[in-house]
């Protein structure tokens, strides 16, 4: 684990072993393979290049299973891990040419039902308080948590209506996390770091504790702390900045660029280390 509220260093600090040992990468989506909502052209292709390399690759969103379901056919892509945790697609190669796709959730279908429940009563009870809150546009894709949209598709809250919508679930029991568009919140243990040591084990059979130095995360706000703090070489897009002062795990590196440019400014660094 590494030390607690250490600021990030440039992204060239990043060195040629670290690059050269490593057997994949996992990343955030939102606001770090993507720019101002889109997917930049320069991180679809680092995408390429890391799978090209042999690296693999696995993004890790609070974005819903529906478009979990999309990416982890569509993208150069490993697998995906989506609702901060609650599950992983991935096309399995030994079901044909194309792969299957495989789902495993981390919680059976009854009890996600019961907690979608809980969290609408939460929700519908904030909003009483607070006129006008939505749920994000893709809720109706979602299978384990609700997402309360603060910014994406609304005016944007202030950040003391933020911290009460996370204060509401957290009364009710829920966790909720702050990504840089939404709030989401769900019942139950799991995060963006369980799912990804699940993963290890489930695909790889590989232990995060053991392998843990061969993996680098990428990301950009508070919902992506628990990498921060458990992996131990991790790289925040530059757009992480405007969080920083509310985050007690923050990156190891940080790039220059924001967004995607920042990802696929990382890519280029690594595999110029790698040599290749």
């Amino acid at each position: 684990m590494k030390t607690l509220n250490k600021a990030p260093v440039p992204l060239e600090k990043l060195s040629k072993k670290i690059c050269r040992s490593l057997k994949g990468i996992f990343s955030d989506i939102d606001d770090t393979l993507t720019h101002h909502g889109k997917l930049n052209e320069s991180s679809y292709r680092a995408l390429w290049s890391l799978q090209r390399a042999g690296l693999r690759v696995i993004p890790v969103t609070g974005r819903p299973a529906g478009w979990v379901d999309h990416l982890a056919r569509m993208w150069p892509v490993d697998a995906v891990i989506g609702e901060n945790g609650a599950f992983y697609f991935y096309l399995d190669p030994s079901q044909g040419r194309d792969g299957k796709l495989l789902q495993h959730f981390v919680q059976p279908k009854a009890e996600r039902a019961k907690n979608r429940e809980k969290l609408w009563e939460v929700f519908h009870h904030l909003a009483k308080e607070m006129p006008g809150l939505q749920v994000a546009s893709d809720q109706g894709y979602r299978e384990i948590d609700l997402a309360v949209d603060f910014c994406e598709d609304v005016p944007r809250r202030s950040e003391a209506e933020v911290d009460q919508i996370v204060a509401a679930f957290a009364r009710a029991g829920a966790q909720a996390k702050i990504s840089s568009i939404h709030v989401n919140a769900w019942f139950g243990s799991h995060d963006k770091y369980s799912c990804c040591k699940l993963l290890l084990k489930n695909l790889y059979n590989e232990d995060f504790a053991a392998e843990r130095e061969r993996y680098l995360y990428f990301g950009d706000s508070p919902n992506d702390e628990p990498l921060f703090r458990e992996f131990p070489f991790t790289v925040g897009v530059a757009n992480v900045k405007h969080f920083l002062p509310r985050m007690r795990h923050q990156p190891t590196f940080i790039t220059r660029k924001e967004g995607g440019d920042g990802f696929a400014e990382a890519v280029r660094w690594i595999l110029k280390q790698r040599g290749a």
